[in-house]
């Protein structure tokens, strides 16, 4: 009886994976621009599974740059460093945080034994540590001399940001709020709750981010949806694929803009004053559906999820289906490939590289098609408060001709000094491009 299960084991495996959704048909560049190729679904027993497993960097190992840059370790040895954010003075802050403990997430049964095990593969199954740290560069030589605990004890931090004197954080169940005094290299007085966010035993899409409006008055934070397209019903995503205008004095708070999947970063367009974000897309209708994106997101807007995608394409699987709601689904602006997981975003004007006038997209890369995509930051060029033309690489080179994650981009962030920060989560590494020295 014991060999006959042995036996088994691999067989079902054999079995399931042969149910799994089939490979691109596209080059990813089919789902990249303002007019993506959106090509019929596809429905599998299993989703397309293809999961880079996480090594991280060798001594001496450091991404690809375009020509004409240089790339340094800014700060090594982190714990899963997620989000940065520069101070005025020139200090970075970097979230290492992960998912808290959710009993209630992700499918069960053999497709969650199997999802558990590819998060584990890919690098994502580390406990957060649940703190922001302080990078200080002293002497001017792009390398963070001093580190500190700048706060401890918060819940899945992500996002941070500066506004009228006080620190907002973006933890996974609330957005709260801290005295700043420049300089201070830690803080230690307590946090005062500006507003609870919906977070709970699932809190699927756990990162909440936030950005201030230019006179400080308004936060914005992101929050992502409680599933991949509303399975677990609709009441659970009371609030949730939003973004939140909130009163930073009151907590009082609206709905901005909805129908967004999983927004994450957010960045202001100076010419038109548009607040934009990076948006993670639906998975599980094949390796070329759904395309992630970047938009410009209006007040009152409506972006389609979960019932549609990309404007007006309708998602079947959704029930009862809402047309009334479809009929009034913004198209996305510039789409940015399907599974790539862009996170970051970041707008380039005070950056001293070839690349300002435009958005800096980290891609954090798929578990989910083949072959990978993303693992890599690109430079979206503007013109006219629009995305005007092909993306370009920035920084490559973490994932290799195997199949490994050297390291994964998330969050990307301008220093005081006009040099591209990005935040790697894989490698435990926040890297620094700059120009090439002649």
């Amino acid at each position: 009886m014991t060999r006959v299960r042995r036996l088994r084991a691999p067989l079902l495996l054999v079995s399931i994976l042969a149910a799994c959704g089939g490979p691109a048909r596209l080059p990813v560049s089919a789902g990249t621009g303002p007019a993506p190729v959106l090509p019929r679904q596809e429905h599998a027993l299993i989703p397309v599974v293809k999961v880079a497993r996480a090594v991280g960097w060798a001594a001496g190992e450091t991404p690809t740059v375009a020509p004409g840059l240089a790339v340094t370790a800014f700060a090594q040895g982190l714990e899963h460093p997620r989000w940065l954010y520069v101070l005025p003075n020139g200090d970075v802050l970097v979230a290492e945080s992960n998912g808290p403990v959710r009993p209630d997430d992700g499918p069960r049964g053999i497709k969650g034994f199997f999802f558990r095990i590819f998060q584990k593969k890919a690098g994502a199954a580390v406990p957060s540590a649940n703190r922001i740290t302080l990078l200080r560069d002293t002497d001017g030589d792009g390398v963070a001399e001093t580190r500190s605990a700048f706060l401890t004890g918060l819940m899945s931090p992500f996002g941070m940001e500066l506004a009228d004197g006080s620190l907002y954080v973006a933890n996974s169940d609330a957005l709260v709020r801290f005295p700043y005094t420049p300089g201070q290299t830690r803080i230690d007085a307590p946090a005062t709750t500006v507003v609870a966010l919906p977070a709970g035993r699932i809190n699927h899409h756990w990162t909440k981010n936030v950005i201030a409006s230019a006179d400080g008055r308004r936060l914005y934070v992101t929050v992502g949806s409680n599933s991949n397209v509303a399975e677990r019903g609709m009441r659970n995503e009371e609030g949730r694929a939003a973004i939140w205008e909130v009163d930073p004095r009151t907590g009082g708070h609206r709905i901005f803009a909805s129908g967004l999947r999983n927004p994450n970063g957010m960045a202001w367009e100076p010419e038109t004053g548009a607040l934009w974000a990076a948006v993670n897309e639906r998975d599980e209708l094949g390796s070329d559906l759904v395309p992630d994106y970047i938009t410009s997101v209006r007040d009152g807007g409506f972006y389609g999820w979960p019932y549609s995608y990309y404007g007006q394409t309708v998602d079947g699987r959704v029930k009862p289906p809402r047309p009334d709601l479809v009929a009034t689904a913004i198209k996305p602006d510039y789409a940015v490939g399907p599974h790539t997981a862009s996170l970051g975003l970041a707008w380039g004007g005070a950056a001293r590289l070839p690349f300002t006038r435009g958005m800096f997209v980290g891609q954090h890369g798929s578990w989910n098609r083949r072959p990978f995509s993303g693992y890599r930051v690109i430079f979206v060029p503007f013109s006219g408060g629009r995305p005007s033309g092909d993306p370009v690489e920035v920084l490559t080179g973490f994932i290799d001709g195997e199949g490994h994650a050297r390291g994964r981009p998330v969050g990307v962030a301008i220093d005081r000094a006009g040099a591209l920060l990005v935040a790697d989560d894989v490698g435990n590494t926040v890297w620094r491009v700059t120009q090439a020295r002649p």
